[in-house]
């Protein structure tokens, strides 16, 4: 079930991540300065993923690539959207995703993004328009193809939807804690 304003997937991503097999990295070991300024606001985020672009095989409703880095167009809002993200961020080489993003966005820079948004989503169209035009290896049609389809997806959330999770986030942010029904939730 999707929860109105917002829902903190943390205590679900940690509960998760508490059953995965000791490596030598843990699976969120992306660094907030190393983050792929495309990342939409909240607490996950990829940061210098290797972008064998698999994630999406995982989590097609959360992540997309840039050609070089994985990256989080959309936040999980609920236990089965987060078990997703993790299992997607488990799948990266260099253990590049990072869940810490709660610490270092604030409602300011929350609205600087959304702000900026235009930039995001002018890339977005240009990227999938890039990605659905691969037509050099046939064999690998059906993951550019998929791909582009990630791009898409971004626009579309950018264009409905995210605004409503961002101010949801922000509240969040700003009170520590998900809004209750019918709460107003502070403006972008």
């Amino acid at each position: 079930m999707d929860h109105p304003g917002y829902w903190n997937p943390l205590p679900t991503a940690h509960a998760l991540a508490a059953f995965e097999a000791p490596t030598r990295f843990p699976t969120f070991s992306g660094k907030w300065e190393e983050r792929n300024w495309r990342n939409v606001p909240g607490p996950f985020y990829g940061a210098d993923t290797d972008c064998m672009e698999m994630g999406r095989y995982e989590a097609p409703r959360h992540i997309a690539y840039d050609g070089e880095h994985e990256f989080v167009f959309r936040q999980p809002v609920n236990a089965a959207e987060t078990e997703c993200l993790v299992a997607a961020a488990q799948l990266e080489l260099y253990s590049g995703y990072a869940w810490d993003g709660d610490e270092h966005w604030t409602p300011e820079t929350v609205r600087d993004w959304w702000r900026d948004r235009g930039r995001v989503r002018q890339w977005a169209v240009a990227a999938a328009a890039e990605w659905a035009g691969y037509d050099e290896e046939p064999q690998y049609f059906a993951h550019y193809h998929e791909a582009a389809q990630g791009h898409r997806d971004f626009v579309a959330y950018i264009d409905d939807g995210l605004e409503a999770h961002l101010r949801g986030y922000l509240f969040w942010l700003e009170q520590r804690r998900e809004p209750r029904p019918g709460e107003a939730l502070p403006g972008l």
